[in-house]
C-alpha cells in the first residue's frame, strides 16, 4: 500500500516491473488492459479496481462475518452483509491511503499513471522518481499517516456509539486495520512505504539514492523471510489472536499459505525496486546516437538486392527511402527484408517494403536516457530516424536495439 514510481517501482506491498519500449507497443489508452474496472478519476488519476480484490473481498466477508458471529450472534446470515460493508468500507480507506501518495506526488509535479485497488491493497503508479531525499520521506510518509489518521478518527467515533451494537463492531474493525496498514507500511524495507523512508534517509546520508535502494531492498528481503516464518508462530504462540490450545490443522494451513503469499509479495517487490534502481543508474547510457544503425539513401524503384548489396558495400545495416531530392519519405523495414526470399530480391523493389515517415518517427541524436524512452513509447514503431539539428540524416534507430540495450543496462552490475 504505498507508491509507485517510473512504471511502478515501489508499486504495496505490490511488484514492480520495468518494461523496455515493446516493438509495435500501443500508446497508452484512457482504459489501460490489465487495470480492471475504473471505478472514477479523483484528481483526474483514474482509480482501477483489479479483479483480484473481488476475491479478496470474498474472503474479508467470510472471515470478518464469523468474528461478527461471536459478538452478535442474533444477526444470524445478515452478518455476511454487515462483513461486505466493512470490505468494501476498509478498501475506501486504502484508497484514501494511495490518494494521500497521488495527492502529494501531483504536489511535487510528478505525474501518476493510476492507482489500482488490488490483492492485500493498493497501488499508487507513479511514473517518475523524486528529485530529493526529503520529497521521496515526504512521499512514502504520508500514506501512513493518513492510515493512523483514519485509525484515530474510527477510535473517537467509538465514543459516539453503544458497544456491542453493528457499528460499534464496524468502527472497531475499521480502527484496527487501518491501524495494521499504518505499522505493516511502516515496515523498513522495499516496497514498503517504510522502505522507501529508509531508502531517502540513506539516500541524504550518503548522496546516492542506488545506496539506499539496496539497503532497503535487502532489508524488504529480510522481512519477507521474518514474514514467511514469524507470522505462523506468532498465530500459533497466540500473539496475533489464536492460541495453540484452539487453533485447527485448517488455521494452520492458513496461517502458512498468507504468510507465504504475503513473503513472496514483499520478496519480489524489493527485487523489482532493486532492478529498476539499477535501470534508472544506467538509463543515460541509452542514447539514440550511440545505438542507431548506420543508413544509406535509396530511391523507391531500387531492388532489394541491389540496395542490400549497396548497404553491404557502405558497412550501413539499414536503408532509408529518399525521393528525387533526397528528402526522406520512409524506411525499409528490417522484418519485411528478412520476408522475401533470396531468389525473389531482385524483382522486389524496396518501396513495396517501406514503411511511411510520420513526424513521432524522426528521433533527434541527441536524444538519451528516459526522455528517448519517452519518445519512442509516444510513437511505437519498429524502426526510427535518427536526425541532427540540422535534419540531415544521421541513421536508422531499432527498437530492438533499444530493447537489447535496455536488458544490458537491467544486467550490468550497478556502481
Amino acid at each position: 500500500m504505498n507508491q509507485d514510481d517510473e512504471r511502478g517501482e515501489n508499486k504495496r506491498p505490490r511488484s514492480d516491473g520495468a518494461e523496455p519500449p515493446a516493438a509495435g507497443a500501443r500508446t497508452r489508452r484512457t482504459e489501460e488492459p490489465g487495470g480492471g474496472i475504473l471505478m472514477g478519476r479523483p484528481f483526474g488519476v483514474p482509480v482501477y479496481v483489479a479483479p483480484s480484490w473481488f476475491l479478496v473481498a470474498a474472503l474479508i466477508t467470510w472471515v470478518f462475518g464469523d468474528q461478527i458471529q461471536r459478538v452478535l450472534p442474533e444477526l444470524g446470515g445478515a452478518r455476511y452483509l454487515v462483513s461486505l460493508f466493512f470490505a468494501i468500507a476498509f478498501y475506501a480507506s486504502v484508497l484514501v491511503h494511495e490518494l494521500a501518495h497521488t495527492i502529494a506526488a501531483l504536489r511535487f509535479k510528478l505525474p501518476v499513471r493510476r492507482i489500482q485497488l488490488q490483492f492485500f491493497g493498493g497501488v499508487s503508479e507513479i511514473e517518475k522518481e523524486t528529485e530529493t531525499p526529503g520529497r521521496e520521506f515526504v512521499l512514502a510518509f504520508v500514506g501512513p499517516l493518513l492510515s493512523l489518521v483514519l485509525a484515530g478518527v474510527f477510535y473517537l467515533t467509538l465514543y459516539a456509539v453503544e458497544p456491542g451494537t453493528v457499528p460499534g463492531v464496524l468502527l472497531a474493525g475499521l480502527m484496527i486495520s487501518n491501524l495494521i496498514v499504518a505499522v505493516f507500511n511502516l515496515l523498513p524495507g522495499l516496497p514498503l512505504d517504510g522502505g522507501r523512508m529508509l531508502r531517502a534517509v540513506i539516500w541524504k546520508i550518503t548522496g546516492k539514492p542506488m545506496s539506499g535502494t539496496v539497503a532497503a531492498a535487502w532489508v524488504g528481503r529480510a522481512l519477507a523471510v521474518a514474514v514467511l516464518i514469524g507470522l505462523p508462530l506468532l498465530t500459533r504462540t497466540g500473539l496475533l489472536g489464536n492460541s495453540t490450545d484452539d487453533i485447527s490443522g485448517m488455521d494452520t494451513v492458513t496461517d502458512a499459505l498468507l504468510a507465504a503469499i504475503l513473503a513472496a509479495i514483499i520478496w519480489t517487490g524489493a527485487g523489482n525496486s532493486l532492478r529498476m534502481a539499477r535501470l534508472r543508474e544506467h538509463l543515460p547510457e541509452l542514447g539514440a546516437r550511440s545505438l542507431t544503425r548506420r543508413a544509406i539513401p535509396v530511391e523507391p524503384t531500387t531492388p532489394l538486392s541491389e540496395a542490400l548489396r549497396r548497404a553491404n558495400e557502405a558497412g550501413a545495416r539499414a536503408l532509408v527511402v529518399v525521393d528525387g531530392v533526397g528528402n526522406p519519405t520512409g524506411l525499409v523495414r528490417e522484418t519485411a527484408i528478412a520476408g522475401v526470399p533470396q531468389h525473389r530480391r531482385p524483382w522486389v523493389a524496396v518501396s513495396g517494403l517501406t514503411q511511411d515517415l510520420t513526424d513521432g518517427m524522426r528521433v533527434p541524436a541527441e536524444l538519451s536516457g528516459q526522455p528517448l524512452l519517452d519518445h519512442l513509447r509516444a510513437s511505437p514503431a519498429t524502426e526510427y530516424l535518427v536526425v541532427e539539428d540540422t535534419g540531415e540524416i544521421y541513421g536508422v534507430l531499432s527498437t530492438a536495439d533499444v530493447e537489447r540495450a535496455f536488458v544490458r543496462a537491467m544486467a550490468r552490475p550497478s556502481s
